[in-house]
């Protein structure tokens, strides 16, 4: 079988969990993984445009990929706690969002779906990329930005303010975890190929949880010089029970989102 392209990001729960994958620190069951990494929003349009055999997307993005990629039950970024916000350098509410200029981390971003419930009239959006928005805040280019990631540990330092967290808000109102981005896998290489990658991802994950010693150069290696404390807050907080395996309850919150983008997807 010829080599799986993969793409996923260089945040760095991604290369965590990927590190032993793409290394062969496991059992690979013959499969090789040929990979580039990218920004979110970049590996949401490559996978769009077909041209990826395997990849991390938002959940928002699935919405329109289903049709040719399945979604892996290990991999996912789904919890509680981590989901992300809306932050600004003036007080405002999230009443004031539909009159404000607003920064998004990128159309199919699970973060702009996220926004899209809690404020169906904010139209005034600008896509920049993630590591972006803070700078954008506080310069004023925007009024306010939804930010992902590592700068939901970044912002107050950089004397912005939190507007509303859209975790906490899809938590409290759907009473399940936030379900951010997840791995997905082209359909015609068919069910047991798929299957078989399932087991290699969570492998992989598990690996690293196990090892972290093991894993963490990869991951230095690609944080954009980001601060270790920062790095590690960032793994603890996106990789967990549900980056294993989905289960009944990561599926469910799965199907709660799809469920409520019906009604705000334009």
């Amino acid at each position: 079988m010829k080599a799986i392209n993969l793409a996923f990001s260089p945040c760095p729960n991604d290369t965590f969990i990927f590190d032993a994958m793409v290394h062969n620190k496991i059992d690979t069951e013959g499969l090789e993984f040929n990979f580039t990494m990218a920004d979110v929003e970049v590996l949401n349009r490559r996978a769009m445009d077909g041209n990826i055999d395997m990849c991390k997307v938002s959940y928002h993005a699935f919405l329109y990929l289903k049709r040719n990629y399945d979604m892996l039950d290990s991999g996912s970024a789904v919890g509680f706690g981590n989901g992300p916000l809306i932050i600004s350098k003036k007080k405002y509410t999230v009443e004031d969002l539909e009159t404000l200029s607003i920064a998004i981390p990128g159309e199919y971003t699970t973060a702009n779906l996220l926004l899209k419930i809690i404020a169906p009239l904010a139209r005034k959006k600008k896509v920049l990329v993630f590591h972006q928005i803070e700078e954008a805040v506080s310069n004023g280019e925007v009024d306010a930005g939804v930010i992902i990631h590592e700068n939901r540990f970044t912002y107050e330092k950089k004397g912005l303010r939190k507007v509303a967290d859209l975790g906490e808000y899809w938590e409290n109102r759907m009473h399940s975890p936030v379900p951010l981005g997840g791995i997905i896998v082209k359909k015609s290489f068919g069910h047991e190929v798929i299957r078989k990658i399932n087991r290699i991802m969570n492998r992989s994950v598990v690996f690293a949880l196990q090892n972290p010693g093991s894993v963490m150069a990869f991951v230095r290696e690609n944080a954009q010089e980001m601060d270790e404390e920062v790095m590690k807050k960032h793994i603890g907080l996106y990789v967990n029970d549900f980056t294993v395996d989905l289960g009944e309850e990561g599926k469910k919150a799965v199907q709660k989102l799809f469920e409520a983008a019906k009604d705000c997807i334009d």
